[in-house]
């Protein structure tokens, strides 16, 4: 997206009063090609500097893109609201059930839907990074995933730490399962890809992935330090997105080749 001569990026802020929403607010600030025209949160804040509302509807307000950060439960309504006008939408939410995401590859049909688990450039760089190495260490490593988050968190295990074991296991030729923690008297089995979710605290995000060996132990990880660097993905995503005409799903992967 190239802003020529003061055009300004309209975006529908949902989850507008969340923790990322308020991050968001803030980059958008200082940005002068972006604009907050609405908000969407089913709390209402008397503070808020735009309008806002609780029911998409009521929405009359010049959109260009959509940005989400809020619960699986707004999909629905989200989803119906960008379709009327065929508005992109940025979905950086996490923790769909199978429905939901089926809905989201629907709608991929009709608009234009990036989704992407981790608004991360850094994680998405690790995420290609596994698509290469996995085929090279995993007949002789066992792999696992250990990610860590703070006690709020709702999801487990994380959006990412999926996104990061289903690049692993599309990497490999055969079948593998997803331990999801462990329990009990067993011993690992080879195509076991592990994960263990850590809920604690102030913990913004970890996420390592371990490929142990016999004699080494091969570790790619990623250490989220403020929640203000998935706010600038989704910005960049939104930037990437608006003006976009052709349905489709796009992903983090699309902003790193276009880079």
């Amino acid at each position: 997206w190239v802003n020529t001569g003061g055009t300004m990026l309209n975006i529908l802020l949902s989850g507008s009063n969340g923790k990322m929403g308020k991050k968001i607010q803030e980059l958008c600030k200082d940005d002068e090609e972006l604009k907050i025209a609405a908000g969407y949160d089913k709390l209402y804040d008397p503070s808020c500097p735009f309008p806002q509302y609780t029911d998409l509807k009521n929405v009359k307000d010049k959109v260009d893109v959509i940005i989400d950060f809020s619960r699986p439960e707004a999909l629905n309504d989200l989803l119906n609201f960008a379709k009327k006008d065929l508005t992109p939408i940025i979905l950086c939410t996490t923790g769909y059930n199978e429905d939901e995401l089926l809905k989201i590859e629907e709608t991929s049909k009709n608009i234009p839907v990036f989704k992407s688990a981790n608004m991360s450039l850094g994680i998405n760089i690790i995420n290609n990074l596994l698509k290469k190495i996995t085929p090279i260490l995993y007949d002789r490593y066992d792999i696992e995933i250990i990610e860590m988050h703070h006690n709020q968190k709702m999801d487990a295990p994380s959006g990412t730490a999926l996104m990061l074991a289903n690049t692993i296991q599309d990497a490999i030729p055969e079948k593998t399962n997803l331990v999801k923690g462990r329990d009990g008297v067993k011993k690992r089995n080879k195509k076991d890809i592990g994960i263990h979710a850590i809920r604690g605290g102030t913990i913004t995000g970890e996420h390592e992935v371990m490929f142990c060996g016999t004699s080494e132990i091969i570790t790619v990880s990623h250490s989220a330090l403020s929640r203000d660097l998935f706010a600038v993905g989704a910005i960049r995503a939104a930037k990437f997105m608006a003006g976009k005409k052709e349905p489709g799903m796009y992903n983090m992967d699309d902003l790193i080749n276009l880079d």
